[in-house]
C-alpha cells in the first residue's frame, strides 16, 4: 500500500499508480488501432492505414511510456480504481479520436466524393466532419461509452476502416475497456477488483475477478458470432439485402451484431435499421439487444448449468422482461392515441423518409411495430432506430426518455440508472413507510434478489441507490434545460429531455438535435453526459474531488 510521501520515479505514488494503469489502457487501445490497419489494407484504404498506424504509434508511445515509467508503482486500491476508471475512459476516448481525425486529414480530396454512394442526395462523405477535433472526440466518446449518437450522419459514405473502428470501440467498450485490460494484463491479487469496481461492476461469476472477466468475454464473443450468423440470414432475406453482394451482407451483419449485442447502436447504413424496412430484421434484433441488457452472471448460469429458471428467477431479468411487455404496449397505445394528430406527419414522414409510401399495413401497424422496436432499443440502451422519432408526439418521447433513464440490468452492457437501483428505491420507500409502525428494537430482515438484508444493510443500499439516482436525474434535468436553450426554436423541451436522456443513458437514438450542425457548447456538454453516464457519476465525482484536493483524506 502506498505511504504518504512515497514517490515512484520522482512522482507521488498515487499519481504513479494512476499513470501506470491508464497507460495500460492506452497500450491496449494502441493494439486495437494497429490491428485495424489490416482492415484498411484489405479495403485498400491506404490513407486510413497510415492514419491508424500514426494513431497507434502515438497512443503506444504515451501508454507504454507511462507503464514503463511507473512500473514499480504499487497495486491500485479502491480510491485509485475510481480515478483510473474516470481518467482511463476519458483518455481512451481522447486517443480514440485520433483515427477519426487523422483519417479525415490524410484522405486525398477526391476520396470525399468517391466515398459517396450512387443515388443519394448528399455530395460529400461524412468523413469531412471528423476534420473538426471536437467532432472526432465526440464520435470516439460516443463509441467507447456505447452511446451511439454520431457526427458521421451518413454512415455508408464513411471509409470501411472508420466503419469498423466505430463498431469495434462499441464492441470493446460495451463490456468495458478496463475489463478487457484486467482480463489480459492483470494477475490475481494485483488490484484487479479495484479496477473492476471502479467501472461500476460488482457481480462476480467466479471468486477471481480475472477469471470472471475472461468468462464474460468468452460469453460475449460466442453471442457475437451467433448474432452475425442470424443477422446475415435475416439481411439476405430482406428486399434490401437481396440486392447486395454477399460480402456486403456479411459486413453489415458483422457490424450490426457487434454494436447490437454491445448495446451501442452505431450503424453502417443510412437511417440506421430503418434502411432495411424489414420486420424480420427488427424482430431478430430484439433478442440480440435483450441479450446485451441481461447481467452476465445470468448468462453464465444458463449456459454452464442449463439453469433456464434464472431468466425468471433473477430479479433484474424478470423485471426487464416485464418492462419489455408493459412498456411496448404502453408506447403502442400512446402512438395509436396520437395517430389522428400525427398521421399526416410522423407516420407519413416515416414512410416518405424510407421510401415506403403506400406500403400495406398502414399507420396503425407502423405504430405498434415502431413502439415494440424502439421501446426495446431504448430500455436496453442500444439506440438502433427504425423511424425518424423527431416527428413523434411528446408523449411518446417522454415514455422513451423514461426507458433510457432506467436502462437494463446492472452487470450487463447497458447504461442508465439500472433496474436494480429502481427496484431498490421502490422497496426502500415501502421500507421507510413500514418501519414507522415498528418498534425501534424490532429485528427485521428483508429479502431482495435472493439476499437477506438487515435493517442497516437495507438503509445503506437504499441510500446508495437514491443518491446515485438523484444525482443522475439532477444532471439530466439541468442538462436538458440548458440544451433547450441551445438547440433552436424548432425543438421542444421534450426533444431536449429525450436527447440528453439518450446521451447520458448511453443510448444513441435522436430526435434530430445531435449532428455536426449542433451548437458546440451542446456538443461539449454531451461529451460530459456520455462520460458521466458510462461511469455512473460517483467515479467522476471522486475524480473531480481528487483533482482539487488530492487523494489523501
Amino acid at each position: 500500500m502506498p505511504r504518504r510521501g512515497r514517490t515512484v520515479s520522482g512522482w507521488p505514488a498515487d499519481l504513479a499508480v494512476i499513470g501506470r494503469d491508464v497507460g495500460s489502457l492506452l497500450a491496449m487501445e494502441s493494439a486495437l488501432m494497429t490491428a485495424s490497419v489490416l482492415v484498411a489494407v484489405g479495403f485498400r484504404e491506404w490513407y486510413a492505414a497510415l492514419a491508424f498506424l500514426a494513431a497507434g504509434g502515438a497512443t503506444a508511445f504515451v501508454g507504454l511510456g507511462a507503464r514503463k515509467a511507473f512500473a514499480d508503482a504499487p497495486a491500485p486500491r479502491m480510491k485509485h480504481g475510481m480515478i483510473i476508471a474516470a481518467a482511463g475512459w476519458f483518455a481512451t476516448a481522447a486517443f480514440g479520436s485520433l483515427p477519426f481525425f487523422l483519417t479525415a486529414h490524410f484522405a486525398p480530396q477526391g476520396v470525399f466524393t468517391a466515398l459517396v454512394p450512387a443515388g443519394v442526395d448528399y455530395a460529400q462523405s461524412s468523413l469531412v466532419y471528423f476534420r473538426d477535433p471536437l467532432h472526432a472526440l465526440f464520435e470516439s466518446m460516443s463509441g467507447w461509452t456505447g452511446s451511439g449518437l454520431t457526427m458521421g450522419i451518413h454512415e455508408p459514405s464513411l471509409p470501411r476502416t472508420i466503419q469498423w473502428w466505430r463498431s469495434l470501440i462499441q464492441w470493446v467498450g460495451g463490456v468495458g475497456v478496463i475489463v478487457l485490460t484486467v482480463s489480459i494484463l492483470s494477475r490475481p491479487g494485483s488490484g484487479s477488483y479495484a479496477l473492476y469496481r471502479g467501472e461500476a461492476r460488482e457481480e462476480k461469476i467466479h471468486p477471481s475477478v480475472v477469471s470472471t472477466v475472461r468468462t464474460v468475454w468468452k460469453i460475449f464473443v460466442g453471442y457475437t458470432l451467433l448474432s452475425v450468423v442470424v443477422l446475415f440470414v435475416a439481411i439476405r432475406a430482406s428486399d434490401y439485402g437481396a440486392t447486395l453482394p454477399l460480402w456486403e451482407v456479411a459486413w453489415q451483419a458483422l457490424n450490426h451484431a457487434m454494436t447490437g449485442l454491445s448495446t451501442g447502436g452505431f450503424a453502417v447504413t443510412d437511417g440506421s435499421i430503418g434502411t432495411y424496412d424489414s420486420p424480420l430484421i427488427e424482430t431478430v434484433l430484439l433478442p440480440i439487444m435483450a441479450l446485451g441488457a441481461i447481467a452476465f452472471p445470468v448468462h453464465y448460469a444458463i449456459l454452464k448449468n442449463r439453469d433456464v429458471d434464472r431468466l425468471w428467477g433473477d430479479l433484474q431479468t424478470r423485471w426487464l422482461l416485464v418492462l419489455f411487455a408493459v412498456g411496448a404496449v404502453a408506447l403502442a397505445v400512446q402512438n395509436l392515441v396520437s395517430l389522428p394528430a400525427t398521421a399526416g406527419s410522423a407516420f407519413v414522414e416515416t414512410a416518405d423518409y424510407f421510401g415506403l409510401a403506400g406500403v400495406a399495413g398502414g399507420p396503425e401497424s407502423d405504430a405498434v411495430r415502431d413502439a415494440a422496436f424502439h421501446w426495446v432499443s431504448a430500455l436496453t440502451c442500444t439506440g438502433f432506430q427504425a423511424a425518424p422519432l423527431g416527428a413523434w408526439s411528446d408523449g411518446g418521447k417522454i415514455l422513451l426518455s423514461g426507458a433510457m433513464t432506467l436502462g437494463g440490468a446492472a452487470g450487463s452492457t447497458v447504461g442508465g440508472i439500472k433496474i436494480i437501483r429502481g427496484y431498490t428505491i421502490s422497496r426502500g420507500i415501502r421500507w421507510q413507510f413500514s418501519r414507522v409502525f415498528l418498534p425501534e428494537s424490532a429485528i427485521v430482515n428483508i429479502e431482495m434478489n435472493g439476499r437477506r438484508l438487515s435493517r442497516t444493510e437495507m438503509d445503506r443500499e437504499f441510500s446508495e441507490a437514491a443518491i446515485v439516482s438523484m444525482l443522475w436525474v439532477l444532471l439530466l434535468v439541468g442538462s436538458s434545460v440548458l440544451l433547450v436553450n441551445l438547440a433552436g426554436p424548432e425543438f421542444t423541451y421534450a426533444d431536449a429531455l429525450f436527447e440528453v436522456a439518450s446521451a447520458q443513458g448511453n443510448v444513441g437514438i435522436s430526435t434530430g438535435i445531435t449532428g455536426p450542425w449542433m451548437n458546440p457548447w451542446a456538443e461539449t456538454m454531451f461529451l460530459f453526459n456520455m462520460w458521466v453516464g458510462r461511469l455512473e457519476i460517483i467515479p467522476v465525482l471522486v475524480f473531480a474531488r481528487s483533482a482539487i484536493y488530492g487523494l489523501n483524506p
